[in-house]
């Protein structure tokens, strides 16, 4: 995603997504990513949680066909799904995720400078795990949904 501050300049949003909890991990607000930022951004999220996913489901964007994210997901067990070129509904989850980010935080704020953005949406995230109960999750808060079905372990496949 990517949006801009108050004086043009444009600023780029890395999502993360849980799709079985539809847990926000991880926003990360930057000027531009690469597969070493989502590396980062991964590993923080692995010291949060129980156990590393299966499958990431990503587009193919330049910081998601990286060596650097392709040899972290190769060593880790991990699959990268791609999805297809112009499909948005390959990962409709995550498309979902971010229309409402975009409608509910980056529409309604005029961003300074790119701090200011990230707390801005850090406080976005921080509301939408906690406070607000989802109709998928059963009326419950995906930060509720997952300490039920276990924080962090893979969900097995129906």
């Amino acid at each position: 995603m990517s949006d801009q501050l108050f004086d043009g300049h444009r600023f780029r949003l890395l999502t993360l997504v849980d799709s079985f909890t539809r847990e926000s991990l991880a926003i990360r607000v930057g000027q531009r990513f690469t597969g070493d930022d989502v590396v980062a951004v991964l590993e923080a999220v692995r010291q949060r949680r129980a156990a590393l996913p299966r499958s990431i489901r990503v587009d193919n964007g330049p910081e998601f066909i990286s060596k650097s994210l392709d040899w972290w997901a190769y060593f880790n067990g991990v699959q990268l799904d791609f999805s297809r070129p112009v499909k948005p509904t390959d990962n409709a989850i995550i498309e979902s995720f971010n229309g409402r980010l975009r409608q509910e935080c980056l529409n309604q704020h005029w961003f300074l400078y790119l701090a200011d953005a990230a707390e801005k949406v850090e406080s976005w995230r921080s509301d939408y795990n906690r406070v607000r109960p989802h109709g998928s999750l059963e009326g419950r808060t995906p930060k509720e949904f997952a300490k039920i079905f276990g924080q962090g372990i893979p969900c097995p496949k129906a």
